[in-house]
């Protein structure tokens, strides 16, 4: 889904973009929407197929490694100290900072995700239901919105958890470990609604599970609907439990929870996403050099796993990812069909490039960055839910 956010900083992009000749721009008949999201891979537009991916790829391995810089050079400092340059004047704030970026991704998963499609499905409007469906190209939408609320688990606990949270025995968890879940059940005026937060981040998660592979038709669903109650339930413990965090949680336990969540969750998590998305970059130059069903395979199997390292950094989507403009670069949604069968006509892949100051409002900003990211490599790569085929 298309996100945004006020942006303080600055972009600028010097790019090796891969360079092919450009095709005949004397053709004017306008594709449709339909005709868009049903583009084929075929001998006669591989090349600019291949090209397009390459340079997809290379942008999101880029964005990947200059969020990962951002944060190990700068951001992780100046949050655990929330020195004046940071915007967080205590650890206690950071503290906060850390659940108000679990309940952002909490309710967009719920009103967003998975609302605004079952809205439209209600109203009658199936196919603007099923473009809303975010990764309904590779039925991985289930599995993104899981991973947000992993992203929350993995921000409460101050580590990074494998699949299904409710079989994590989370009152295991020693008192050496310094997170949000095991300081607020050392207070009793937090110990309830700490409890209540993760029940609601296993219930979300299951209900999220329960919904009928894949999404996109089931969209109407009565697990559709029982998931978005398990959202909001999640929001509404979070928002209480961020309500009695600044009277009740010491300085010196708020600083101990910053520094582990830096060094447990969000530095290991970028990491992760600048391998798998290197990795994806060289699946996919592997698939423009040789076509074949096995590289389409092997590239999707790689954006998949490049995609998780993504959605498990959704809940704390603040500091440099926000201020480098980073979220709707690599994550822009809704898919702009039409947008990337014309720039495979054209094959000017400088139209995916901006420079300057951000501006959600700019047009011209917004046009590029709906022309990258994982959802375009997605388009690219996958189709009903498996990989594309060499005709």
């Amino acid at each position: 889904m298309k996100k945004n956010f006020l942006i303080m900083g600055l972009l600028a992009l010097g790019l090796g973009f891969t360079t092919t000749s450009c095709s005949d721009d004397d053709d004017d008949n306008e594709i449709t929407e339909e005709e868009a999201q049903n583009l084929d891979y075929t001998s006669e537009n591989a090349a600019a197929w291949g090209n397009y991916a390459v340079n997809v790829a290379m942008l999101l391995s880029q964005d990947s490694q200059n969020l990962y810089d951002e944060w190990e050079s700068d951001f992780a400092a100046a949050f655990r100290g929330h020195t004046a340059g940071s915007g967080y004047k205590s650890a206690n704030d950071c503290v906060q900072q850390i659940i108000e970026g679990c309940i952002d991704i909490a309710n967009e998963v719920g009103t967003a995700k998975i609302g605004e499609p079952y809205d439209y499905w209600k109203a009658g409007q199936k196919n603007q239901a099923l473009y809303a469906v975010e990764s309904w190209y590779s039925w991985h939408s289930r599995d993104d919105y899981k991973n947000n609320i992993l992203s929350i688990a993995n921000s409460v606990l101050g580590m990074r958890l494998d699949g299904d949270p409710s079989k994590f025995n989370y009152r295991a968890v020693g008192t050496d470990s310094h997170s949000i879940i095991v300081a607020s059940m050392q207070n009793a005026n937090l110990l309830q609604p700490s409890i209540a937060v993760w029940r609601n981040i296993c219930a979300a998660w299951t209900a999220i599970d329960n919904i009928p592979q894949p999404f996109r038709n089931n969209i109407g669903s009565t697990e559709t609907e029982e998931a978005m109650e398990a959202c909001a339930a999640l929001v509404e413990s979070l928002e209480t439990l961020n309500g009695l965090i600044g009277e009740n949680l010491s300085e010196e336990d708020a600083q101990a929870i910053v520094n582990q969540f830096v060094d447990e969750v969000a530095l290991p998590t970028y990491s992760d996403l600048v391998a798998k998305n290197n990795a994806l970059l060289t699946a996919v130059r592997a698939l423009q050099a040789n076509p074949s069903n096995a590289a389409f395979s092997a590239a999707c199997a790689a954006w998949l796993a490049a995609r998780q390292p993504w959605e498990t950094s959704e809940a704390f989507l603040f500091g440099p990812v926000s201020e480098l403009g980073l979220d709707p670069n690599m994550d822009s949604w809704p898919l702009d069909a039409v947008g990337i069968a014309n720039l495979l006509k054209s094959q000017k892949w400088s139209e995916m490039e901006w420079k300057g100051d951000y501006d959600e409002d700019d047009e011209a900003i917004e046009a590029a960055q709906s022309l990258r990211g994982f959802h375009t490599l997605e388009y690219l790569l996958f189709k009903n839910g498996q990989p594309r085929t060499v005709k």
